[in-house]
């Protein structure tokens, strides 16, 4: 069971395992990328 903090957020789920990374050496974790700027890319690679 997930945990809210007191302002009403909910914590982003961790990346599930098996998806196919491009341009990194391995799987990143959100723990990682804390405090970075993020470009999340919803583009259908065919």
């Amino acid at each position: 069971m997930r945990h809210h903090s007191a302002h009403g957020r909910w914590p982003a789920p961790e990346f599930p395992p098996g998806l196919e990374w491009l341009n990194v050496p391995r799987p990143l974790t959100l723990r990682e990328l804390r405090g970075k700027v993020v470009l999340l890319d919803f583009w259908t690679y065919c």
